[in-house]
This record gives C-alpha cells, structure tokens and sequence, in this order.
C-alpha cells in the first residue's frame, strides 16, 4: 500500500466539480479487497470495488455482502479519427484470485476487456479509481454520498453518486462515450431472490435521463420490495440513449448484443425482452478536445420501505434474528420517490459536495499522523453501512456489526456502543436519539436498563438483563452529549431515568450493594460473560459514571445526589488504586458468590457465563487486559478527568503495551477468532503471567480486535505516550490495507463493528480538543507549536490553525459549518477570553494572537485577549 500523507488527488478540475481529497493510495496488489459503501446514514449502501466494480448492493434492508446484480457496471467507448474504436468496462485488471472456477472466472464482468491499470484513491466517503491504458485517455471513476458534519438530514441521501472524468491525454479531439448498466435486482437482496412482474420505465426531466426499475406484482411487505433508479446527468453538448431491456438470447446473447451496439457509435437502442429482471442501460456521448476533461455522472437512487424489526430474544446469527414486524425506514418517508430524489440531487449536490470536500479536507491536511486519519475517518463509513438505520418514527438503531446476511447482535446494544464517542462529535441528533431511546424505552421502573433495546417500540424492554459497563457507560455518554450542547432542558428530562439506573447498581445482590464505590457483585458485560468480584474494566466505567452523575445532579439542583456520588467515587478511586493496583497493572479479583449468595434479577445472563457460583471460570482473573483502563479513557475524552491514579495509570498503560503488543503472530495460538495473523502487529486483548491464567478464562482473551485496541492507544495518547500510540493505530490501519481486508470494514463480531469507531477519539485526544457547551469553552492543544485540524462538536464544524514566528504565536479558529457559542478559547492550557459572548456562525474567523506565546501554559489568563 502506498500512502499518501495529506495530499490531493492528481484528477484535473473541472468547472463546477471540486478536486477531491485524497488520503491513501492504494496500488494494484492492493485493490481486491475493497469495498468503499456509497449510501446515506439508515439508507443502505452499494460497494465501489477497489478495481471499479460494483459490489455489495446492501439497499434491500438487510446486510448483503457479495450481493450485486448478474449485470452491474460501467463502460466507455473511445473514437478518435485514425485509430480504431476502443471499448473498455471501467475497472482495472482482475485479481489473481478470480482466475479459477469450474467454468473459468467466477469473477463478474470477467469477459469484458478492461484497463491495463488500476489505482484506487480514498478520504471517505470519497473513492476514486484511476485507470489507465496506452489505449485511452485518463480516466478516473469516483463515487461518493454527502457527508457534513452535524447535518444528519444532508448526511441522508439514499444516493450513489457516481463520477466519470475522462480527461483527453491525445493530441487530437475524441469522442467519449459512458454507458451505465444495471439489471432490475428489485425483489433480490442477497437473501431474498423473489420477481414480481419487473419493468424498467424511461424517466426524463430536470436535465437527466433515467430508467425506473420496479417490482409491481411483489407481496407489498416484501423486504426486498421498492424501487431503484439509475439516472445520467445529460451534460450540455453530450447526447444520451437509453434501453430498458437487453435482447433476449441463448449462449451469452444478450452481452453479446449490447456491447456491439455500444461499441459501434456510443448510443443503445431498445430492445424487447421477456426476461424477468430487465437489464436497464444508459449512454451519454462527448466530443472531448485536446487536453481538456469532461464528468459524467451517474445517479443511483433507491427506497425500499419494509424494513422488519429484529427479534428483540435471539442473537443467534440466522434468519430467527427477524420478524414479520415492519419498523419501516425514515429515509423512505423523508425521499419517498427515487425518481425525485435523483431529480432534487441535481441541485442539491454541488452545495452538498462542496461541504463534504471542504470537511473531509480539513481532516485529511490536519497534522494528525495520517495513522490517525485514517482510522478515524475510513470507520466513519459504518454509520452508513447496514449496522446502522432509522426507522419510520425517526429512532435511530443499530446491530452490533452484521454477519454477510443478516445482523450481528441486536439492540444498539450498550456495552458496545459504549465505546465510540464518533456520533456525538459528528452528528448530535443521532446521539440524542440514542439517550432518549435508552432512557425513555430501555430503563425499567427500577433503573434497570435493557442493554438490547427491542423492536418494535413495544417490546424495547424485552430484554431483561443490565450490563454493568453499558449502564455505567451511557450515564458518561448522556454527560459528554450534554456537555457538547449546553442543552439543560435536554438533560432535564432524561435525568430521572438516569439517576434510576446509577440507583439501580445499589439494589440488594447489586452490583455496588454494600454503597462503597467499588462494584463487587454479579456484573453482566462486553466479553459476553459475568465477572465476579471488583475488577478495573467495570470499576474504571463505574468511576467515570459517578464523576458524571456528580456533575448532571449538581447542575439539575440535586446537590444532596451529587455530594453520594461524589463520596462514592473518592472511595471507590481510593480502593481500587490500593487493593488492585499490582504495581505493574490493574487485577481483577475473584469473589465467586457461593451457593447461598443472592443475585439480583437482570444482572446474570442464564447461557453465557460461568454455570458455577462456586469457583466460575470465564473470568479474568490475573490478566493485563487491554482496556482495563476503558472508564479512564471515556472519562478524560468527556471532559471529566481521570478517575485512578495518574502514576498508576502510566505504568499501566506501559505495561499493557509491553506485554500484549505482539510485531507478529506466527506463534500464537488462538482457540478463537483471527483478526491478526501470520506477519501481522496488533494487541492482545489480555496476557497473563506464567501460572496466573485461569484454566478457562474469559473467551475472547487470545484474540485481537480493533475496538479495543483504539481504546488502550487513545489512553496512552491521554497519558502522552504518544509513539506507543500511534504504533498500535498504524499496525491496525496496516492489517486493513486492501490486500488481506477491506480498509472500510473493520470486523470484530461482524462486519462494519461499532466499537471500532473509537478510533474518532484518536483524532480527538491527539488534537487536545474539547468543547464545553455550558461553559462556551473551546479548547485545543495541538501536539507541536505550528499545524492545524479539523473539529467538530455534532452540531457545529471548522478548523483551528497556529504557527509561530520567534516569540509571536499566532491562533485561527474557523467555523465552517453550523453554530458554536463561544465565550473562552483554551489553547495549550492558556485561557484567552473573548469579550462578549458571541454565537460564531459558520463563515466565522476568530483570530488569536499573543506576543508573550500562547502556547505557554504560563501565560496568565489575563495576559491575551481575542
């Protein structure tokens, strides 16, 4: 893989089409496992391969990997005066994998002659692939879907927008022609393969041409069922065709006969067919001069509006994880016309792009190591791959991650989630309706909270049993969401709910029964068992959620709340520090309830832990555990502090890299599943000392998975162990490289995994960025005197740049999408005040400056101004 640091496409520009940003380049040997998803948030996604294939049609509401239609794909016709007629489908050379089959290739489109040479581009969501052939002009392949920070609604598209920049690299004028081909696949979805009568229809209108591809006579609740349009934009000067069916024939007939009526002048002609699913196909022709460029675009649209809401009992992995239930999709209430959609993204794309270049550039020239970027921003695309969706009323759900064919783990579940912060530093409407959801549905009478939430609404607390770290996880999650928007009467009314499931930890046969600040019960969590007796993962959420509820009560007038939460957390820091600090890391101590011991209802899951009360196994026992740390980590990312023992903490951190970061895993036996293997780097979920191991421990300890490996880099980022840091992310990003996996797919249970977006928090830490909405206190501590980045609060966006010349420094902060309230900007630990107190819009500068160095964090605050 060949990377790019921070520097933009090589595509030429063109007139009203803005260069997009760039941020890996990945070569030829590199490209057969990518599968960049083009899709809005809770809309679907379809695939742009690595070699320029469509892949991975994931639109029918369930997940769909390896899914496309049996035709899917572009081509392009070249004729110059002098020289014979090319035609070349728009992707690069097979892999070597796709060679063999019991007929030959398996690989799709595999006869169609192609180009010599492929490079794929990518700063999610852009994704270009350049391709290159002594025979034709440049070309490059790009897709995209608007992506802008804290604009759910522009984030939402149900859209692929498809590119095509042909640039005339010949010293004479040519003429080029685009076809785009994509069977009628409704009724299909990669489970489902169902026909119900498909018909394309000729749609045209607003400047594009397009087919409609419906499934009139399909059972009306069908998953599959909807409709999908693929439109061209008919350029000025271009001419355009268009066939809604291929001709029908044996032995190949039907490819035989459209590529020989494109080949021969750039145009379709209809044809008539009996064929179940139609094969749609539009064509647009350009005379191009010497040197100059020209786009064509494709537009895919789709709604399919059945979504069935999963059984809120199984997590089996199988088709027992649906039911007959329609949830329904939001996208397909709020675009409920693919036809329109295609039209309105006429004119709302190029504002549209404009802004996701202009905030994906800011991260990609952000002097973050591009390590850092890269993770932070290519895990983005699981808010858009199936894990994530809307239904009708508006809700935002998600699985875990998702198997190829169906969900991984319903519920939004919290113990996962827990550890990404990326949907509130980017979009603060979905995180809120997470919260809402999780305290007005899943939180029961008593303060217990479903860590799955059901579907449909009536059955969200279907699920009886509490995890300890999710409950302890959300209360950080509901502080750091109210903190960023400075939204009381938001808090106001979720607080009761969340001071009940704090409570609920104090329950007789609790978790923190005897009220000392240290959880000691039966405590249900992410490994997918029950540890027994205090350990530092549970202990470090608990900690983190007091500190929370200290701050949420206090500013809700609940001092008397506040000042038990505040003397449990002291104790309870105290206690852990003292009793399972080893000196080197943090142990977990084993307290087996015993046969008379009582356990509340809700906190023991009756199929996954340990059978014994007596002496459990699946415990970890004395391990270093890579997130031991995880509720320092929230913690300090919420603005909350650190909740143990900073020398302890360091030591920690040191050892957990010391210990399990493995440079390869030749040796390394593995009982369960492999995310790194042979060469690969990455870091053990948990070590153990010769002699320390339990004989059955905790299932997951001998395997390696990104999310928490971002977890333990953002605390060593935190600690300042800055190189250690990035040794981790870059050794993950080196695993997702286009060869082995895909770079827009890190798995852990499933593809697409939630947790893995914890690597947003990299970017966060390492930048020293934090916003206080109460306060109106912006703060950053870039880690060098000169740089810049990108930040983001979830309803607002911009940049913040510093440089220094001799003892001048000076400070520019930019917002460039939505509205912050700012009243104080810290930068490195000096506090500079602003007079007034001023809504920054975007389109706002705020130039700081100070001739005695405002990166010292000696500078009084009273010593510079903005």
């Amino acid at each position: 893989m060949n990377a790019k640091d921070g520097n933009r496409a090589p595509n030429r520009s063109i007139p009203g089409n803005p260069i997009w940003p760039s941020l890996r380049s990945y070569d030829r040997r590199h490209l057969d496992r990518i599968s960049l998803p083009i899709g809005g948030i809770g809309t679907g996604t379809i695939g742009l391969g690595g070699r320029g294939d469509l892949r991975d049609f994931e639109v029918g509401n369930r997940p769909a990997k390896g899914f496309r239609p049996s035709y899917a794909f572009l081509a392009i016709r070249i004729e110059r005066e002098g020289f014979p007629t090319v035609g070349r489908v728009l992707e690069g050379p097979l892999g070597d994998g796709e060679f063999e089959g019991m007929e030959g290739s398996p690989a799709s489109n595999h006869g169609l002659p192609r180009f010599s040479s492929a490079r794929f581009e990518a700063a999610y969501p852009f994704g270009q692939v350049h391709l290159e052939d002594a025979a034709l002009p440049a070309v490059t392949l790009g897709g995209f879907n608007p992506l802008v920070p804290g604009d759910l609604e522009a984030s939402s598209w149900p859209l692929a927008a498809i590119r095509v920049t042909v640039t005339n690299t010949f010293d004479t004028a040519i003429v080029a022609s685009v076809a785009s081909v994509i069977e009628n696949f409704v009724g299909a979805n990669g489970t489902d393969s169902s026909v119900g009568a498909n018909r394309n229809e000729v749609r045209r209108g607003n400047g594009i041409i397009g087919v409609s591809m419906t499934a009139p006579e399909l059972d009306p609740r069908s998953e599959a069922g909807g409709e999908f349009v693929m439109a061209m934009v008919h350029a000025e000067g271009s001419a355009t065709s268009i066939r809604t069916s291929w001709a029908d024939g044996s032995w190949g007939n039907p490819l035989l006969d459209f590529w020989d009526d494109f080949i021969a002048d750039g145009a379709l002609h209809e044809r008539e067919s009996r064929a179940q699913r139609p094969i749609a196909s539009l064509a647009s022709s350009t005379t191009i001069n010497a040197g100059e460029s020209h786009a064509f675009t494709v537009l895919l649209t789709w709604s399919f509006p059945n979504r069935r809401a999963w059984n809120s009992e199984s997590v089996l992995f199988d088709e027992t994880d649906y039911t007959d239930e329609i949830v329904g999709n939001h996208y397909s209430i709020a675009y409920p016309d693919p036809w329109q959609t295609a039209l309105d993204a006429v004119d709302a794309l190029p504002k549209l792009e404009a802004e996701t270049v202009a905030a994906i550039s800011s991260i990609v020239d952000s002097s973050t190591p591009i390590a850092i970027r890269e993770a932070a921003l290519f895990n983005l695309s699981t808010l858009r791959s199936p894990t994530v969706f809307r239904t009708s009323d508006g809700r935002f759900y998600a699985w875990e991650g998702v198997m190829d064919k169906v969900g991984s783990c319903f519920g939004t579940c919290n113990h996962v989630w827990a550890y990404e912060f990326a949907t509130s530093y980017w979009f603060a409407d979905l995180a809120w309706s997470f919260r809402e959801t999780q305290y007005e549905l899943a939180t029961h009478d008593n303060g217990l909270m479903s860590f799955r939430v059901g579907l449909p609404i009536s059955e969200s607390q279907k699920w009886e049993t509490a995890a300890a770290d999710g409950q302890m996880a959300t209360l950080v999650h509901l502080y750091h969401d109210w903190t960023l928007s400075g939204d009381n009467s938001r808090l106001a009314r979720l607080w009761p709910a969340a001071r009940k499931s704090l409570e609920f930890a104090w329950i007789p046969g609790g978790w923190d029964a005897d009220q000392d600040g240290v959880m000691e019960g039966c405590q249900h969590n992410t490994m997918d068992v029950e540890y027994f007796g205090p350990n530092p993962q549970m202990g470090t959420w608990y900690l983190a959620a007091l500190r929370a509820c200290t701050e949420m009560a206090r500013a809700m007038g609940d001092d008397e709340f506040a000042d038990k939460c505040h003397n449990l957390f002291v104790s309870g820091s105290k206690w852990i520090d003292d009793s399972l600090f080893t000196g080197s890391y943090y142990r977990h101590e084993i307290r087996p309830v015993g046969p008379d011991g009582f356990i509340a209802n809700g906190l023991r899951h009756a199929t996954m832990g340990s059978r014994s009360l007596e002496d459990p196994d699946l415990q970890l026992g004395d391990g270093v555990l890579v997130d031991q740390l995880v509720g320092q980590y929230a913690s300090r990312l919420a603005g909350l502090g650190g909740v143990l023992d900073s020398d302890h903490v360091a030591t920690t951190l040191n050892t957990i890299f010391e210990r399990n970061f493995r440079r390869d895993f030749h040796d390394h036996f593995n009982h369960m599943r492999s995310f790194v293997l042979g060469d690969e780097s990455g870091l053990l979920m948990c070590t153990y000392e010769e002699g320390k191991r339990p004989s059955r421990p905790f299932p997951y300890f001998s395997e390696v998975m990104t999310g928490f490996e971002y977890t333990a880099a953002v605390g060593m980022i935190q600690d300042g162990n800055r190189e250690d840091a990035v040794t981790v992310i870059d050794a993950i990003r080196s695993r997702y490289n286009g060869l082995r996996r895909n770079p827009f797919n890190e798995a852990e249970c499933g593809h697409h995994y939630s947790r893995a977006m914890a690597s947003w928090s990299a970017f966060v830490a390492w930048n020293g960025f934090e916003y206080n909405g109460r306060s109106r206190t912006f703060t950053i501590d870039l880690a060098a005197p000169e740089g810049g980045t990108f930040w983001s609060t979830g309803s607002a966006w911009g940049t913040w740049s510093q440089g220094a010349r001799g003892d001048v420094v000076t400070g520019e902060l930019t917002v460039k999408g939505g509205s912050i309230a700012i009243e104080a900007i810290i930068v490195s630990g000096t506090k500079l005040l602003i007079d007034g107190d001023v809504v920054k819009r975007a389109g706002t500068t705020v130039r700081v400056r100070s001739e005695y160095g405002v990166l010292s964090s000696s500078l009084a605050p009273q010593d510079a101004k903005v």
